[in-house]
């Protein structure tokens, strides 16, 4: 794993967005989702809620399963993290999910997800809401899919579909809408 840390930064909220980890450029502008698969997760927020890049960073508390850059592939792009990695950083989602309380997690790609709830495939769990206990704590969680140019699958259906029911499920759940009245307005 290459250093520094990457944090979202200190937001007191009852929503919580988890990646996987951050990519070679989150580092050098100092914050998660910063490059292309955060243009594009943004870009959803704003298609369905309104919602600036701003003022969802602004509102939303952002973590990952690791921390810091993972490295990239031999063969190109970035690698996955080990589960050794994950291991060594797992006190870290604890803590903040035993901090924060959370009523709303989202957990963004098969990685991110499988931290919470078993997901075989994509289509098993994206569109869904479940109540789960983590870190001794209950609360909902919406799984997305990564946001990554890499993978078409939220660009084809069922994907596609199965996104828009995500995000309008994160839009109606009440600890997103309680967040959303502190933003420019998602109803």
């Amino acid at each position: 794993m290459h250093k520094p840390v990457v944090s979202g930064g200190p937001i007191l909220s009852q929503v919580m967005l988890v990646g996987q980890a951050p990519g070679d450029k989150e580092p050098v502008l100092k914050r998660p989702f910063a490059w292309t698969a955060g243009k594009t997760l943004f870009r959803w927020f704003q298609d369905t809620c309104g919602i600036s890049e701003a003022d969802f960073r602004s509102c939303v508390y952002m973590a990952a399963v690791c921390r810091c850059f993972p490295g990239k592939k031999l063969t190109g792009g970035d690698r996955v993290p080990s589960e050794e990695e994950i291991a060594n950083c797992s006190f870290w989602l604890h803590r903040e999910i035993k901090i924060l309380k959370p009523r709303l997690v989202i957990p963004v790609g098969k990685l991110a997800i499988s931290q919470f709830i078993a997901a075989p495939r994509l289509d098993e769990v994206i569109g869904s809401q479940q109540r789960i206990t983590f870190a001794g704590h209950r609360f909902d969680i919406i799984p997305l899919p990564h946001p990554s140019g890499a993978s078409p699958w939220h660009r084809m259906e069922p994907g596609k579909a199965l996104l828009g029911r995500a995000l309008k499920r994160i839009a109606a759940h009440p600890a997103f809408q309680q967040c959303a009245n502190t933003m420019s307005g998602c109803e």
